[in-house]
């Protein structure tokens, strides 16, 4: 059912388009970063007195022995596929959406584009572990983790916060399925031309299949995503190093 909720709203919004997009998500992503982050905001502002020992936690465990030596791959690998997961950076994706955009300076464009790792992963995934660990939730956690263990953060501070996450997150989901049904529409069109029938065909494949990975396991949506993401960032690194030159003569024309 939820599937279908989401398949129904996201078909809604890109049947419309590039423009269709642009406008719900021009809205979409700042309301939903805003309720996330006051409501983060305000666990952290709650607990302030608890604000250097959380500080501390996070360095001490980053730092330790264990976390430096034995547990140094493990923590890598998982660490790169959470952050790549969350900001997308070097796979490529981006691009895709600020090629679209009405600039007459593509070099600033290309700059701007540079804050979208920082504020998805600096700001609003460092809130996120300020509240698990000031809420002391992190520490005892009963073996879940994810969106669970932020929830039950919320959940400690008051009832009804749970309610505000949910809110938040559906609208992260939303916003992510709109996006990636564009990125994967220009890749489409590229492989199987512009004509309506070949763009008509890619958005009821990929509505069919906002259906599917909501009746899947979510450990196998992850492990296929982050196999995916993987499989994208090898030829856009490639690509990077070989247009390396090119954007580094683009910026001494500039200066």
């Amino acid at each position: 059912m939820a599937g279908l909720v989401f398949a129904f709203v996201a078909g809604s919004i890109i049947i419309g388009g590039i423009k269709s997009i642009g406008k719900v998500t021009e809205k979409l992503v700042p309301l939903m970063a805003l309720i996330y982050t006051f409501s983060c905001l305000f666990i952290i502002i709650s607990n302030y007195d608890l604000l250097p020992q959380t500080v501390l936690s996070i360095f001490s465990s980053a730092f330790n022995i264990d976390a430096s030596v034995g547990g140094l791959l493990g923590s890598l690998i998982a660490g790169v596929k959470r952050a790549v997961f969350s900001n997308e950076s070097g796979i490529g994706s981006a691009p895709i959406a600020y090629a679209a955009a009405k600039s007459s300076n593509y070099l600033n464009t290309g700059f701007m584009s540079l804050l979208s790792p920082v504020v998805d992963t600096i700001f609003v995934c460092s809130m996120t572990a300020f509240v698990i660990i000031i809420t002391g939730v992190g520490q005892n956690s009963d073996g879940i983790q994810g969106v669970e263990l932020t929830s039950r953060a919320f959940e400690s501070v008051f009832s009804w916060f749970p309610t505000i996450l949910a809110i938040a997150i559906t609208l992260f989901a939303l916003s992510a399925l709109i996006t990636w049904s564009y990125y994967g529409l220009r890749c489409w069109t590229y492989l199987f031309g512009m004509s309506r029938s070949s763009r008509f065909s890619y958005k009821i494949i990929f509505l069919s299949f906002t259906v599917i990975g909501t009746s899947m396991n979510l450990e196998s949506v992850i492990n296929f995503s982050d196999s995916m993401i993987f499989a994208m960032s090898i030829p856009n690194i490639i690509g990077l190093y070989f247009l390396a030159s090119k954007v580094k003569k683009d910026i001494k024309k500039i200066e």
